[in-house]
């Protein structure tokens, strides 16, 4: 097989339909709009419009509430983590955010891992993870391995901090 040789496999790209073009193509004169009006135009944006009636969408009630801070961790129970264990995809006794979504237990989770205690741990494990339920904690203890939450220090702090620290006082 040469370079000059590489092809696509039979209909795995699909060429656009070319309309306007003729009666003769299927899609001429009208390019299956239709006849005249507003959506046989260019430019048409009108999907969810009621003709100046209250749209349903805006029509009924809001619901719920979605807080903007909340935290996004990617939740593992202690079962899943012993199964994984068992079958040979989680190995090593220190296990943190990364050893988990190696293994496929941790699926998302930008702000960490948080261990909750569904099921049963045999195995002697320590554990760095954002956070902990304290039933999951009760149990990593009692089969003897430990439970790490590095403590997080928010950005607003740190700036602070180095601003005592980094420069010298501003004359006065």
């Amino acid at each position: 097989m040469k370079l000059n040789e590489l092809r696509d496999n039979e209909g795995a790209r699909k060429s656009r339909m070319r309309v306007g073009r003729g009666i003769g193509s299927g899609k001429g004169k009208t390019a299956g709009r239709g006849q005249k009006g507003q959506k046989s135009r260019e430019g048409v944006s009108i999907a969810g419009f009621e003709g100046g009636q209250m749209p349903l969408h805006m029509r009924l009630p809001k619901r719920g509430f979605n807080n903007i801070f909340a935290k996004d961790y990617a939740e593992v129970n202690l079962g899943a983590i012993d199964k994984a264990i068992a079958s040979g995809k989680l190995t090593g006794t220190d296990i943190d955010h990364a050893a988990l979504k190696a293994a496929g237990l941790a699926r998302g989770g930008k702000d960490g891992v948080r261990l909750l205690g569904k099921g049963t741990l045999s195995s002697k494990l320590n554990f760095t993870v954002a956070g902990v339920s304290a039933s999951a904690r009760e149990a990593v203890e009692k089969a003897g391995g430990s439970v790490t939450v590095p403590e997080i220090v928010p950005a607003a702090d740190k700036a602070k901090a180095k601003h005592r620290t980094g420069r010298a006082a501003p004359r006065a």
